[in-house]
């Protein structure tokens, strides 16, 4: 598919919902991050109940991280590929955690 179909495809969808929404909860850019990584071949509804156990203990990178990958999946394990996932957003964290030094707004 070369650019100008891509171009055209991405104008239909953005005509067609100008406004999309999400059902994943979340407080925080940061929020949001996760919990799409956390949505790639589960549900919304599994994300959510996961992630409202997980955001009022660990809703900043350095507090993931701080949980470290097997104190992220108990959190996660409800959801498929929580292992694999528990990896990647672990890792994703340490990646903001050291190119930003601080924590994100």
């Amino acid at each position: 598919m070369n650019k100008q179909k891509r171009q055209q495809i991405l104008e239909i969808l953005r005509d067609d919902n100008p406004h999309p929404e999400t059902e994943l909860e979340f407080n925080s850019p940061f929020e949001l991050l996760v919990a799409v990584t956390l949505s790639a071949q589960a549900t919304d509804v599994s994300v959510n109940k996961a992630t409202r156990k997980l955001f009022p203990v660990a809703n900043t990178p350095q507090q993931i991280v701080d949980l470290g990958v097997d104190g992220l999946k108990e959190y996660i394990k409800t959801i498929g590929l929580y292992n694999t996932k528990a990896v990647n957003v672990h890792k994703a964290c340490q990646m903001l955690v050291s190119l930003h030094k601080t924590e994100p707004r």
